[in-house]
C-alpha cells in the first residue's frame, strides 16, 4: 500500500484572489508582516501495490483530474505504508 500525497497550487503567473482575500483579513487581524498569500489543495490518496507503474499514474490522475493543467502546477510524494 503507498500514501501519495498531492499539492496543487496556482501558477506563479495566475491571479489568486483567494490568497489575496486572506493576506488582507491577516493584515486587518493584525498579522503585518505577512507578504504574500497563495492558496491550494492538498489530496492523500492510498493506492493498493498492484505493480504498477505508481509514479506514471500519479503523473497521469494529477495532469486528467486532480489538477487544471492550464493554471495549476502540482507535486507529489509517495511513501509505502505498512499494513497492519
Amino acid at each position: 500500500m503507498f500514501k501519495v500525497k498531492v499539492y496543487v497550487t496556482l501558477r506563479e503567473s495566475v491571479l489568486d484572489p483567494q490568497g489575496t482575500a486572506v493576506k488582507n483579513s491577516l493584515s486587518k487581524m493584525g498579522y503585518e508582516g505577512v507578504e504574500d498569500v497563495r492558496i491550494g489543495k492538498y489530496m492523500e490518496l492510498m493506492i493498493e501495490d498492484k505493480g504498477q507503474d505508481l509514479e506514471s499514474a500519479v503523473k497521469d490522475m494529477c495532469g486528467r483530474l486532480l489538477s487544471n493543467p492550464v493554471i495549476e502546477d502540482y507535486r507529489y510524494e509517495i511513501e509505502e505504508c505498512v499494513v497492519s
